[in-house]
């Protein structure tokens, strides 16, 4: 599993960072959990390619940064936190 910590921005805490898989389609991005309510995520281009709901949006003719995220990848994130491969960055 790929843990590292990154900068947010110096008026913003540091999150600690974590692979995180789809279990519907192997995509593979950066998690970072602050609240159980914020999640950041950082997409590759090839998770982009190989998420389902990404290439769904593309056949339809939708760019990338106009997909609001995917519903599958959310819940295996949601997985992650549950079984505690993903933790809530303290404040």
């Amino acid at each position: 599993m790929l843990v590292k910590t990154v900068p947010i921005r110096s008026d913003e805490r540091q999150g600690t960072s974590c692979s995180v898989t789809c279990e519907r389609c192997g995509a593979s991005v950066l998690a970072v959990k602050f609240s159980t309510q914020h999640t950041s995520v950082q997409w590759t281009g090839a998770a982009v390619r190989t998420c389902t709901e990404f290439s769904v949006a593309a056949a339809l003719g939708r760019p990338s940064a106009l997909v609001m995220g995917c519903s599958s990848l959310r819940d295996s994130i949601d997985a992650a936190v549950k079984d505690g491969r993903l933790g809530v960055s303290p404040p």
